[in-house]
């Protein structure tokens, strides 16, 4: 690998005319300097301030009685975080971030327990909202795009059903955006990596003409596949080609009115994580009797026998469950997919009175992707037996999958304070059209030894379909509305130290949608659902002392029902809810030198909506094919925590942090769609343990400063799948940056730094995604079960360790 390949010479940068937009609470901080966050290095007064917006004002981290945690600028610069995905690694202990399958095409995210399998699908919702300066997103699609000019990311835990509103039950993830300044300012940042990486991006600010700031934003990220594909000229696995700019247009006449446009374009082209093959047969399954192999069994059945026979290994695959391989052991056809944003947000804030401002946000968003996944080779079915001919030879399932969706919302505010009571109270609506389509056909065959591969035509190749448009066997094809309407209110009084939060939000959700290819067949599904929920709240908190505050925390929210496109008939399920009560305290002490906020809670969800696969029977066509059901769980799911979050100031320079998260989560058994019996299921990557601890030292040299940051982040195993108890690896990762900066270039304003990072120091690898389905056995039409398709678990490793260096320019 060779870290210094060539950097792309120009950044793509561009500016788009748009409509309106606001300082509305999640974006207001926008005129104010950049806030440090609870890892941001501390100057000689202790701890800086913690803006956030959770409240739709801006607020003192410590006086806000939720819990928060918020990464600024120089938190996501320390990690260099570029995208969503690269939170997975643990910053915030409570926030999960993982690829959907093992594509970066679609992320999953989720907070205290709250993490759906499957949200990625027309008709399905997410447990956590996530926010682009308060717009809200509508698909997970997209969501690893990268990451603009950022001024903080708050991660509000917990429902934030009143003032954030449906599909927020486990918090909402809010991106906040850096505002033009109305001052001149340049900052560029060029950085090389190793797996040929590079990195690039550039920001400028221009000075204030007649009342108008314009700032412009152009970004680019690229790293070579980390797992190297031997079918020469296709692309390896974990590669991606990130690019895209924002500009955003303030206009401020007056100090009462400031309207707000921004338009951005994202463009992200990646290839999936690669699939390994991690054992062989691990539970011996065997024909015959089942009662001398208790682990070959599907959860919730009891097979009496087995019929089929487990095939060898072909002299071709290679079982590797203890590292992730380098060079994948077959070479398959692999083009990267590609995903493709854009928005268009604007925004007003009004000052009417001294006791009212008015804001607007109005926006505009849209996401096309097409998935090319390669990445499972000869580890999943179909699998061949030595001896094949024609098609039976046939494998490597090409998953290939479109989704195009544009939305629309409009959102109205009023904010304020009169007397003692302050206020937030607005209206929303949002709408949203979704389209989707998925084939599988296979890429390549095996001669009948299992010695030689060979590449299929992409067109009839696979039993007279292929992988190019035109020549495809639609596996599935649906399309999805969703209109949402809201109004909500939240109202503090406080009365010396003691301060009573009452709020409400009614949401009414119209869905409809329907299946109308399945096998490359015409349907007639449809659903449709109209469901309407009242989300209150309540929160009580006291002064105690100074820098001590305690609160007390009622709340509600829910996710909308929907449809699952990957059931055969367009099964549908209904909206799932959860109450939560928490507890916290904020708490500075020793002059400001020591911050502690802890927080537990009690989450209890009805109408979980668990996830169920198989391979299923299609009467119609006489074919079988991977099934998807939802299902909505019986009783109550009970989600338990706590959390804490300490940070340290202990000298000048030096700040240490530490964040831990407890979760542990229960759900009653629940009856297997396809069989009917009750097994038990799980919440799916949510770590029982997860700690994170950083260390941030900066030092004056001369007239610049060294720094230096290390983190390491630890998660216990977890679950995969809902219906599977099979777990993923634990975790330890370790990330670090040492920089030289502020050095000044002549006898102006110039300066420069120099920094070296590393992503994964130790290079630990750990199976994030394990999938044991290939190693159990299918359903028979009655009993026994039948393990023709039994080969081994599969699964995905983190990305290895990833380390470069960079220097940003500013003026």
């Amino acid at each position: 690998m060779n870290m210094f390949r060539g950097v792309r010479p120009t950044l793509l940068l561009g500016c788009a005319w748009v409509a309106i937009t606001t300082t509305s609470a999640q974006a207001a901080a926008a005129d104010a300097p950049a806030p440090a966050a609870d890892a941001a290095a501390a100057d000689s007064d202790g701890l800086g301030e913690v803006v956030v917006t959770a409240t739709k004002r801006e607020t003192n981290l410590q006086k806000t009685p939720i819990a928060i945690n918020v990464l600024s600028t120089e938190t996501i610069k320390d990690r260099h975080v570029q995208s969503l995905y690269d939170l997975a690694d643990g910053a915030i202990p409570s926030l999960r971030v993982a690829t959907f399958e093992a594509r970066q095409t679609a992320l999953t995210i989720g907070i205290r327990g709250i993490v759906p399998l499957d949200a990625n699908q027309p008709a399905r919702e997410q447990g956590v909202g996530i926010y682009i300066d308060g717009v809200y997103l509508g698909r997970q699609h997209g969501l690893n795009a990268a990451l603009f000019d950022i001024e903080r990311i708050e991660v509000l835990k917990g429902p934030q059903g009143t003032l954030f509103g449906r599909n927020t039950e486990g918090g909402a993830l809010s991106i906040v955006s850096k505002a033009p300044s109305g001052e001149f300012g340049f900052r560029g940042t060029a950085g090389i990596a190793n797996h040929g990486g590079y990195n690039g991006d550039v920001h400028i600010d221009l000075p204030e003409w007649n009342n108008f700031s314009l700032k412009v934003d152009g970004v680019v990220q690229y790293q070579d596949a980390t797992i190297k594909n031997p079918l020469q000229g296709e692309k390896g696995w974990n590669y991606f080609d990130r690019r895209g700019f924002r500009t955003a247009l303030r206009w401020k006449p007056n100090a009462d009115l400031i309207v707000d446009l921004s338009y951005d374009n994202g463009y992200d082209a990646n290839t999936a994580f690669y699939s390994q093959l991690l054992n062989y047969n691990p539970n011996h399954c065997i024909a015959g009797t089942q009662a001398a192999q208790p682990n070959c069994q599907l959860p919730g059945t009891n097979f009496t026998s087995l019929a089929g026979t487990v095939k060898p290994l072909g002299p071709l695959v290679k079982v590797e469950g203890d590292d992730r391989m380098k060079v994948a052991d077959i070479g398959v056809p692999q083009q990267p997919s590609v995903d493709k944003t854009h928005g268009y947000t604007a925004k007003v804030a009004y000052k009417l009175a001294p006791e009212i401002e008015l804001r607007s946000i109005t926006a505009w968003r849209g996401v096309s992707s097409r998935q090319w996944d390669n990445s499972g080779g000869a580890h999943r079915p179909p699998l061949v037996a030595a001896g094949c001919t024609l098609n039976a030879c046939n494998f490597s399932r090409y998953s290939l999958a479109d989704l195009f969706q544009n939305q629309f919302s409009q959102e109205f505010q009023a904010v304020g304070s009169v007397g003692h009571v302050d206020y937030a109270a607005g209206l929303y609506y949002f709408i949203e059209h979704v389209r989707d389509d998925a084939a599988t056909p296979n890429s390549v065959a095996y001669n009948s030894t299992l010695t030689a591969v060979s590449v299929l035509d992409p067109c009839r190749g696979s039993a007279g379909f292929g992988s190019q448009y035109g020549c495809r066997s639609t596996d599935r094809a649906s399309h999805a509305e969703a209109k949402s309407y809201a109004a909500f209110g939240q109202l503090t009084y406080n009365l010396d130290a003691l301060h009573f939060t009452v709020g409400g939000r009614n949401t009414w959700d119209r869905r409809s949608g329907a299946l109308f290819i399945v096998n490359n067949i015409a349907r007639p599904y449809t659903y449709s659902q109209h469901t309407s929920h009242f989300d209150p709240l309540a929160i009580v908190a006291f002064d105690a002392a100074e820098g001590i505050n305690l609160y007390a925390k009622y709340s509600t929210g829910y996710r909308s029902g929907g449809a699952s496109s990957r059931s055969i008939t367009y099964r549908s399920f209904g909206p799932e809810k959860v109450k939560a009560y928490e507890i916290g305290a904020k708490t500075e002490f020793l002059d400001h030198r020591v911050r502690l906020n802890l927080a537990g809670y009690i989450m209890d969800r009805t109408g979980s909506q668990i996830d169920f696969s198989s391979v299923s029977f299609d009467q119609i066509t006489g074919s079988n094919r991977n099934t998807v059901e939802t299902v909505n769980a019986p009783g109550t799911t009970k989600i338990r925590g706590a959390e804490a979050d300490l940070t340290i100031n202990p000298l000048e320079g030096l700040t240490l942090t530490g964040s831990y998260a407890y979760t542990h989560t229960d759900i009653p058994s629940i009856a297997n769609p396809f069989t009917g019996v009750m097994q038990k299921v799980y919440i799916v990557f949510t770590p029982r343990n997860a700690v994170s601890g950083a260390i941030d030292y900066s030092v004056p040299v001369g007239s610049a400063n060294l720094k230096f940051h290390i983190d390491a982040n630890h998660a216990d195993a977890t679950q995969t799948f809902d219906q599977y108890a099979t777990k993923n690896d634990a975790s330890f990762i370790v990330n670090a940056r040492l920089s030289f900066g502020d050095i000044r270039l002549g006898q102006g304003n110039s300066t420069l730094t120099i920094a070296a990072w590393s992503r994964n120091l130790f290079n630990e690898a750990h199976v994030y995604r394990r999938d044991p389905s290939n190693s159990l056995p299918a359903f028979g039409a009655t009993s026994p079960g039948n393990i023709n398709n039994v080969l081994g678990d599969y699964g995905n490793f983190n990305a290895p360790r990833t380390f470069g260096l960079e220097g940003t320019i500013r003026f």
